[in-house]
């Protein structure tokens, strides 16, 4: 009988464990989009058109009979290094109380600390770490924004998959007005192309349709230099941008900084970075006015909270990039008013949607994460392994 005091077991099996892993399913799901993507990294040459995101989605299954689901994703590559990872590193799970999301975290971290503390690595505990955040908010019956302590129930929000640089401005302007009128707030476009002037044109363009009250950002997807970025961010500055996004490569934060102190529009970036640490880099450099981590890619929620402290520490506005299904939650318990990215990408994956009314998307009252997998998402599964008691099996 192991040795307690207070009723708790002084060797870990008793009382003050709350219930226990015996589960875990991992599954690649490959997204095909509609069309092939371009922003101004394909038109420079850097990449092809993006044709589809692969998913790690992962569900964690405890001995209570509750169950949370995460996800994180790659875009063009990555994917199956991902699911490999996760796949290394998940038994440590089983046995382990999934309450104890930062200690679980650090233990996947040591069991592959070989291959480092950002990139594939930890992108690939993303998944499970965001399982953990969903089931701990359900098991509380609560929103995981609930859980964390929401700031507010709703959230500015923008969107950016209509304004890619493959289609035509006539078609991008069309795309802001469907999207505006189905109650998102703001337009993002791309711009980056190799002649600078054309992304004024466009810029121009879709200014003019606007108007003036409407919030209109841009990314450049850190394709110009340094010369190049003064020159077009100062000539962007007429039309009252909330924010000119990754002006230069993600790494060089004393050129954001440079940017920054130059503009008096707000300089966004962060979302291809990789680890808190690098995004510390922006912080202290003073590189940013708008910081835009991705959870899925720093890690999870538990790093994403960790660098959310940080930044509001430092008094920045809060962007985060992509996976809106997560962020509405992280944007909505962050004590600055924050923005969303729209990304209707990911819809035929859940049964569930996000409202948008007012330029502002809405939590939902459905407990942790709020979303449950389609059918869709299951015929996509190209591969997947279960641990433990999981439902299901390998394939």
């Amino acid at each position: 009988m192991p040795e307690a005091t207070n009723g708790v077991d002084l060797r870990g099996g008793g009382l003050a464990i709350l219930d226990r892993i015996d589960g875990v399913t991992l599954s690649s799901v490959t997204l095909p989009l509609p069309t092939g993507i371009s922003d101004a990294k394909v038109l420079t040459g850097r990449q092809r058109p993006m044709t589809e995101v692969v998913l790690l989605f992962a569900e964690i299954h405890t001995e209570a009979g509750l169950s949370g689901i995460g996800f994180g994703y790659s875009k063009r590559a990555g994917g199956p290094a991902q699911f490999a990872h996760a796949r290394e590193v998940a038994p440590e799970l089983l046995g382990e109380d999934p309450s104890d999301i930062g200690r679980l975290w650090t233990k996947l971290v040591w069991a592959g600390a070989s291959v480092g503390r950002s990139g594939a690595s930890t992108q690939a505990l993303a998944a499970i770490d965001v399982a953990l955040w969903d089931l701990k908010a359900k098991r509380a019956g609560l929103p995981l924004a609930k859980l964390l302590g929401a700031h507010r129930d709703s959230v500015r929000c923008y969107n950016t998959s209509g304004g890619f640089l493959h289609e035509p401005v006539e078609q991008v302007m069309d795309n802001a007005t469907r999207t505006l009128e189905a109650g998102v707030g703001g337009i993002k476009i791309k711009v980056g192309q190799p002649d600078w002037r054309e992304d004024l044109r466009r810029v121009t363009a879709v200014r003019e349709h606007l108007g003036t009250d409407v919030p209109l950002m841009v990314d450049a997807n850190q394709q110009w230099d340094r010369p190049r970025a003064m020159r077009v961010c100062q000539a962007l500055e007429e039309f009252d941008l909330v924010w000119i996004e990754e002006p230069l490569d993600a790494a060089d934060a004393a050129g954001h900084a440079e940017l920054a102190r130059a503009l008096t529009t707000a300089v966004a970036t962060g979302e291809m970075l990789t680890s808190v640490a690098e995004h510390w880099e922006l912080i202290r450099h003073g590189a940013a006015d708008v910081l835009q981590p991705d959870a899925p890619r720093i890690g999870g929620i538990t790093q994403f909270l960790k660098l959310a402290t940080l930044a509001e520490h430092a008094h920045l506005q809060l962007a985060p990039h992509f996976a809106m299904e997560i962020h509405v939650h992280l944007a909505a318990a962050y004590p600055i008013e924050p923005w969303v990215e729209h990304f209707d990408w990911l819809y035929p994956l859940f049964n569930e949607r996000l409202t948008t009314a007012g330029g502002r998307m809405y939590l939902s009252d459905r407990p942790g994460l709020g979303v449950t997998l389609s059918e869709q998402a299951r015929a996509w599964t190209g591969e997947s392994v279960s641990f433990g008691n999981s439902p299901g099996g390998s394939r």
